[in-house]
């Protein structure tokens, strides 16, 4: 199963996937094709979701190990994305319904909010322990996000947070029971309706205005 689009009112659900959902450079154009679409549409809202026990892994890495060649282009992709996300002009939330690792919290992250399984999957940066350092862009994305406490839990430990465990860490807003987390984020939307776009883009921009440079001028360091 691919990427699917749908609607609950005015808030767009987009369902990434029921298997690790890696960002392949086909997942990529199909989820900047879907956000197109969701923003072009007019939706008030976009929750992201999933179907299997991965919200998202992450990095293809066998692609990559596949096309080293591309390595700068591909992690430059990935960061386009993220700092899309962050600055999309719309409410977001992220049902994170089973694990997300790596540039898959990344994503999450990039959310205005996220909800979490409170009784499974876990939300992890393994990067110290598989020997890749974040890039400077992954780096300003987390730490725009975090406090500075959660940022050295998360980024210097590959430590596992569960639900709860995510949540006492501000890394995740809330948490939901199995099969509630994708509502619970359309809920947390949904007071939210009618927000001006083009404000709420210029805000975030600003907001958020050095993780996006860091996300999109610093491929040359394709170091993640």
């Amino acid at each position: 199963m691919g990427i699917s689009l749908s609607y609950q009112d005015k808030i767009a659900v987009l369902d990434l996937g029921d298997d690790e959902n890696r960002f392949s450079p086909d997942f990529l154009d199909q989820l900047d094709s879907h956000l197109d679409e969701i923003v072009g549409g007019g939706a008030q809202g976009l929750v992201t979701t999933a179907g299997g026990k991965f919200y998202t892994n992450g990095l293809d890495l066998d692609w990559l190990s596949a096309h080293g060649e591309q390595t700068q282009w591909y992690v430059g992709r990935v960061q386009s994305l993220l700092a899309r996300m962050l600055t999309l002009p719309i409410p977001t939330a992220a049902a994170v319904v089973g694990h997300a690792f790596g540039a898959g919290a990344m994503l999450a992250l990039a959310h205005d909010f996220r909800v979490m399984r409170a009784d499974r999957g876990y939300f992890c940066f393994p990067e110290v322990d598989i020997r890749i350092p974040f890039t400077p862009g992954m780096a300003a994305l987390i730490q725009a996000k975090l406090t500075p406490q959660a940022a050295v839990a998360s980024m210097t430990t590959g430590r596992r947070f569960g639900g709860t465990d995510a949540e006492a860490h501000c890394l995740v807003d809330a948490t939901a029971p199995e099969g509630a987390v994708t509502a619970a984020a359309v809920e947390l939307l949904r007071p939210l309706d009618g927000k001006d776009a083009s404000t709420l883009g210029a805000i975030k921009q600003t907001m958020f205005g050095p993780a996006v440079q860091a996300l999109t001028g610093d491929t040359a360091d394709c170091r993640a």
